[in-house]
């Protein structure tokens, strides 16, 4: 007699097997997500809300057609969980610009000290031609090989570092009350300024707080985060760009965008992961453009891709308080 019905049979037990076992260990890690606040690996759980879903649903068929199906409706409405986290990413008014306003538009970009083209770079800025540019991780050899900024942006502040902390700000238009921060006690530097032309201000606030990858790093990450909301102010509109090394599923993120009135760009326009940009399979959205409800957001993408680690984001924006 074959044995290979037996060999069948012990095979679809041990997919079974395994298909049950990364379930439930995405189930886990959907609910763990929720418990960030408390400790930073669980944080980090926060943020693969896409990949969970697409995980689940891949199970959850693959099961229902090992004829698992209790199992499989189980992972289904895991999956949901995140579902319900994800929908309002891609629902809310695309709106065009409002008649006779013009739109402006700002670049946020993590070049990375070591990896980003400076090549790459400059054509990205030719391209794009944004109005405002946020640079993340600029160092002195950075700020050398983008001299050539000035011509277009003549405006400019910057505070260079050899530690994937440098930042800086460049602007077509002049900038007022410009000046280098220490937000939260990290000791990483921040930009705050005021972008003006001839018919608004526009408060900026560039930041990039540290990665949450251990419990000191996590904790001041979070100090960061607390201490932005009082850089911002009610008497203009304002946005704020950064890599904050945050998803908009983290506890903390959330926080900040309550006790800071922001809102997030995003929202009504998909998810738009940033980062890595070497895997797709693990890329989440860190990279943020949060604005005053003030700005009416036109368009928002990511852009090409400048050998970083990080895509650029790019956002389209028009400022509906015209008073200085």
């Amino acid at each position: 007699m074959s044995n290979e019905p037996a060999k069948s049979f012990g095979f679809s037990i041990r997919l079974r097997g395994l298909l049950k076992i990364a379930g439930f260990a995405a189930c886990l890690t959907t609910m763990l997500g929720f418990l960030g606040q408390f400790f930073w690996i669980l944080d980090l759980f926060s943020h693969f809300r896409v990949q969970y879903l697409i995980g689940l649903v891949i199970l959850s068929i693959l099961l229902l057609a090992l004829r698992q199906h209790r199992t499989a409706i189980l992972f289904m409405l895991f999956a949901c969980v995140n579902l319900v986290l994800l929908l309002p990413f891609y629902f809310g008014a695309h709106n065009p610009a409002p008649a006779g306003m013009p739109t402006m538009r700002a670049m946020l970009l993590n070049v990375n000290t070591r990896l980003g083209d400076p090549v790459k770079v400059k054509q990205l800025i030719l391209d794009t031609d944004p109005d405002i540019i946020a640079l993340e991780e600029i160092s002195s050899r950075w700020i050398t090989d983008l001299a050539w900024i000035s011509n277009s942006y003549p405006y400019s502040i910057a505070q260079p570092r050899e530690d994937n902390f440098g930042i800086a700000l460049f602007s077509k238009f002049p900038l007022a009350d410009e000046k280098i921060v220490y937000i939260g006690n990290a000791e990483v530097p921040s930009i705050l300024a005021t972008v003006i032309n001839e018919k608004t201000s526009l408060r900026v606030i560039a930041t990039h707080p540290l990665p949450p990858i251990g419990r000191e790093y996590f904790d001041w990450r979070n100090d960061q985060l607390d201490h932005l909301p009082d850089y911002v102010s009610a008497s203009m509109p304002q946005i704020l760009l950064g890599d904050l090394n945050a998803t908009p599923w983290s506890y903390h993120f959330v926080r900040l965008l309550s006790r800071s009135g922001l809102k997030n760009s995003s929202i009504g326009r998909g998810i738009q992961p940033s980062w890595p940009n070497n895997n797709p399979l693990l890329r989440i959205p860190i990279d943020h453009f949060l604005h005053s409800a003030d700005i009416e957001i036109v368009d928002r993408r990511t852009g090409a891709d400048v050998s970083s680690d990080h895509y650029p984001v790019i956002v389209d924006f028009v400022i509906m308080n015209r008073g200085k």
